[in-house]
């Protein structure tokens, strides 16, 4: 009799700490598999400095023009950029692929972006696309835009980037620093069809 309660309990004990594991594994957060961590450089074109440019205004609102972003806080410019990436914060430094992309500005109340953008990378150690998409809350230390896509070496690439302002000189020139956390990467080369 004795050993049936003890085997029940023993039992019911096992029940238990299984139900509490199967539990906190759900919860558990997958873990990145690749980070990268890389700084964009955009250029605003002014009307003077065509030879540097790497972005330009294509659309802003009736009282705006595509040579100075709209006042107070830009609401309705559209931005298109052809940014160079680097693996340090220097402008200078060699470009390691290219952000291309746009960013519109959306808030009325306030200091907003909406970013749509790819880091496009075509060198003998990286080639591919990195694809991102997501709202820029700019007055934030960090802000988090999501990874949605990839070719290349980067083929299905989820995740997220965390995107930080590094540096900025009125609204003629920012740079981002890009914290991507993939969550899913599939090399091209390891994908098998069939």
């Amino acid at each position: 009799m004795a050993a049936t309660g003890l085997i029940s309990a023993l039992l019911l004990f096992l029940l238990i700490c299984s139900s509490s594991i199967s539990s906190s594994e759900k919860t558990r957060r997958p873990q990145p598999c690749k980070r990268l961590v890389l700084y964009f450089h955009d250029i605003v074109y002014n009307g003077k400095n065509a030879q540097n440019a790497t972005s330009a205004i294509v659309a802003s609102p009736a009282w705006g023009n595509k040579t100075t972003l709209a006042t107070p806080i830009f609401f309705g410019d559209v931005v298109v950029f052809d940014d160079p990436i680097t693996l340090d914060n220097n402008l200078r430094s060699t470009p390691v692929g290219r952000a291309r992309g746009f960013y519109l500005y959306d808030r009325k109340d306030f200091f907003s972006a909406w970013f749509g953008f790819s880091f496009a990378f075509n060198s003998t150690r990286l080639n591919g696309t990195i694809n991102f998409a997501g709202a820029d809350d700019i007055m934030k230390t960090t802000r988090d835009l999501s990874v949605v896509g990839g070719t290349g070496d980067f083929f299905m690439t989820r995740g997220i980037a965390t995107l930080m302002t590094d540096a900025f000189e009125d609204d003629r020139y920012f740079r981002l620093r890009v914290d991507v956390k993939a969550i899913r990467m599939l090399l091209a080369k390891d994908f098998v069809h069939g």
